[in-house]
């Protein structure tokens, strides 16, 4: 039995491949795949448009389903290498891996965040021309955050946007740290449980 849960490990790490590699052909409309282009459409866009439905997985142009796609085969993966090395699992265990697989999620998400808010400090202190594509970009996903982490720390007060910047960085990185350390604890505490 363990063997058989070890090759559906690794048929579905296969398709986590296939997907990451469909997404990052997404990336280049121009290229034509011709016939593999379609074989590999079909095979991935049905999982992949189940979780483009959820339209909390969209925030403005970014759409975070493909991370939420890859997230799901990433815990049924270690549900399934943990069954072929143990031949049991816990369900302590079972929410530790669901807890780590969410937190690699957003993880993820937020490893993102801080880097676009990192690159829009850059390009305020080199006095880039924000009307740039990509500035654009970057502004339209840090504007939000800034927005929302000054009116926690400042309330309706006017501060400039150098220190709207700096508190937002040192804020998402804050988060980041005490999620992870959060996350640790629990999960720990969760795969220690006897049941």
């Amino acid at each position: 039995m363990q063997m058989v849960i070890s090759v559906i490990n690794s048929l579905v790490s296969i398709y986590m491949l296939v997907i990451f590699f469909r997404i990052i052909l997404t990336w280049f409309s121009g290229i034509n795949t011709g016939r593999f282009g379609e074989i590999l459409v079909k095979i991935t866009d049905p999982y992949l448009a189940w979780f483009r439905r959820f339209t909390f997985l969209r925030l403005g142009n970014l759409d975070l389903s493909p991370i939420a796609a890859i997230g799901v085969l990433t815990l049924v993966s270690r549900i399934l290498g943990t069954l072929a090395v143990y031949g049991k699992i816990s369900v302590g265990l079972m929410l530790a891996l669901v807890l780590q697989a969410i937190w690699g999620a957003v993880a993820f998400i937020l490893g993102f965040l801080i880097i676009v808010l990192i690159l829009r400090l850059a390009a305020h202190l080199l006095a880039q021309n924000s009307y740039n594509p990509f500035w654009r970009i970057v502004d339209t996903i840090s504007g939000p955050i800034i927005y929302r982490i000054n009116r926690i720390f400042f309330k309706n007060r006017i501060v400039n946007y150098l220190m709207s910047l700096l508190i937002s960085i040192a804020g998402m990185v804050l988060i980041y740290l005490i999620l992870r350390s959060l996350v640790k604890i629990l999960s720990g505490m969760l795969a220690s449980l006897p049941f």
